[in-house]
């Protein structure tokens, strides 16, 4: 079963056996979990006249109306509920947690509802956002914390260590199954997690997680996003990972308001491969191949917009009103995928992305550091290259040959000062700090071990059918690690005595620090090949090389400001 499906399931079963006129109460979370998975035309098939945030303070009375509650589980909305039980507005009061609820706050809602208005209090596992089928996000606010040592704020960093074993432990209470758990150890917050995790699932809820399968058990193995620092700062050339990397996409939401003149119902959009057949077909397509499938809907659109101007008799007439509503959500379709990649096209322009990507793409595939410092080098004196695009350049280089040439890169940091306004000082440095070749356990450029090179050299000879997509996040390696049965136990340690017997079926790898949709094509296209092991992505956010760089900045700003405690 995969993660939308899992969703769904739970959201219609909160709505079908409740019948009548309904109103959906969300927090600021479950808006989120619902939002990917359920159109809003849904949800008023389902009879959701309102949606409402528990925050809202209206006194309306509505008592024709039930509520149906959809909440996290945390002490806020505990207080919120508390408060609306103590004067009612609706008739019926539906309770649903998207995790495990705690006996106090049972007690709490059992004694403000006096009036008796509660019908039911149910745990529905939904505590993640299902972006795609094996792709899960927590899209948490505060991504920058995983940086931060523990010692420099330790609330925000419990309250992280929080919600990502919330998120994982509803996966797997969703999928019914209980892990065997493993961690990066050079990782102190992966293993913290993890160990988190295994005391959770069992010690604390040892029944609640005791499915009594005798079959294999799933894996769960948490890695730290410092581990592969390459691939979130990469341009991208596939349909979803170019949309999120060069306009942005939250929550399966792409908000397009900025370009200006844009019909109102195009001002955002969504992209879900549950809800667009042709983005589903295309998501992982190459920028390429997409500009030729853009091109042939378009023709087919424009064969359906004809014989709809042909209407001579009643009949056709007849047939076009009620064929109406598909074809106005075809132009719709094909409207906004026509606009989406007509401003891709103006950015790969604007910033020279292509003759970037070229450079990028080496820095991070092949070797060669003299021609890789002239390359950096020309691009930083280039005045038509972007401040980000100087600064990742410089960021790969680093990562690629700090032990190599460290003159080198230091001439191209003096280099990037000067000629970027923008540029905080010391942040490559910060970033070999975080993410160094001394703090990674992967083989990231796949020039430590004697089978990646050799990879490497086989691929070099094949030569690759496209220059700009060449590049492999370091998680493809993993999975075929686990996938082999060689994924190494001094690398990624057991929690506790319980070790896998066998290879895994089920795998969900948690990215500490947020995924990239590149990792998620990785794990798609892996699962289509159909190894016999299943594979899940999850995160703490999905990163574009933006937000990477900005959490960052805020990690180095918070670090400096705490020099004294550590």
């Amino acid at each position: 079963m995969v993660l939308i499906s899992a969703v769904r399931d739970y959201i219609q079963r909160m709505l079908h056996d409740i019948s009548g006129m309904k109103v959906l109460i969300l927090d600021s979370e479950t808006v989120k979990i619902v939002s990917v998975v359920y159109s809003q035309s849904e949800l008023l098939q389902k009879e959701v006249f309102l949606v409402e945030t528990v925050e809202t303070n209206s006194k309306e009375s509505m008592s024709h109306l039930k509520a149906v509650y959809f909440l996290r589980p945390t002490s806020e909305n505990v207080q919120h509920l508390r408060r609306q039980l103590a004067s009612p507005r609706f008739g019926e009061y539906h309770l649903f947690f998207s995790n495990i609820m705690k006996d106090t706050q049972l007690h709490i809602l059992a004694d403000a509802d006096e009036q008796e208005v509660v019908q039911q209090v149910q745990e529905f596992y939904a505590d993640f956002v299902a972006t795609d089928p094996y792709h899960f996000t927590l899209s948490y606010q505060f991504n920058h914390i995983y940086m931060l040592p523990t010692v420099v704020d330790p609330p925000s960093s419990q309250k992280f260590c929080d919600r990502v074993v919330d998120a994982i432990s509803a996966v797997f209470l969703a999928l019914k199954r209980r892990p065997v758990i493993r961690y990066q150890r050079t990782s102190d917050i992966a293993k913290r997690i993890a160990q988190e995790a295994a005391r959770l699932m069992y010690e604390k809820e040892n029944g609640l997680f005791d499915f009594r399968r005798s079959e294999i058990s799933p894996l769960l193995l948490v890695v730290d996003r410092r581990d592969d620092p390459v691939t979130p700062l990469l341009n991208q050339w596939t349909y979803q990972a170019m949309v999120h990397e060069l306009i942005s996409i939250e929550d399966n939401k792409v908000d397009l308001k900025h370009l200006g003149k844009i019909p109102k119902d195009q001002q955002e959009v969504v992209l879900s491969s549950e809800q667009d057949a042709f983005f589903k077909a295309n998501m992982y397509e190459n920028f390429g191949d997409l500009g030729m499938n853009i091109k042939k809907m378009v023709d087919e659109f424009q064969q359906i917009a004809k014989s709809n101007q042909n209407i001579q008799t009643i009949e056709d007439m007849a047939k076009f009103v009620d064929n109406y509503p598909e074809y106005r959500k075809k132009h719709g379709n094909v409207s906004k995928h026509v606009t989406m990649v007509t401003e891709l096209s103006r950015i790969v322009e604007e910033k020279k992305l292509m003759l970037v990507s070229q450079t990028e793409q080496d820095l991070a595939c092949n070797g060669g550091q003299v021609a890789a410092f002239e390359a950096v080098l020309k691009f930083l004196n280039d005045e038509s290259i972007s401040d980000i695009d100087r600064l990742r350049l410089v960021m790969l280089y680093a990562l690629r040959y700090e032990k190599e040439s460290p003159v080198q890169l230091m001439q191209l940091c003096n280099k990037l000062a000067s000629r970027s306004a923008k540029y905080k000082s010391g942040l490559v440095q910060f970033l070999l700090k975080q993410a160094g070749v001394d703090k990674r356990t992967g083989d990231l450029f796949g020039n430590r071990d004697l089978l990646n090179i050799a990879r490497n050299m086989a691929r070099g000879i094949k030569g690759v059918e496209n220059v700009y997509t060449q590049h492999q996040p370091l998680l493809f390696q993993t999975m075929e690690s686990i996938t082999r049965g060689r994924l190494r136990d001094v690398d990624y340690p057991f929690v506790g005595s319980h070790f896998q017997q066998g290879r895994p079926h089920d795998v969900v790898i948690f990215v500490v620090g947020g995924t990239t949709y590149e990792e998620a094509r990785s794990v798609a296209q892996y699962n289509a090949t159909n190894s016999g092991t299943r594979f899940i992505l999850g995160g703490s956010s999905i990163l574009n090389s933006n937000r990477f760089l900005k959490d960052l900045e805020e990690a180095q700003r918070i670090m400096k400001s705490n020099a004294n405690v550590l």
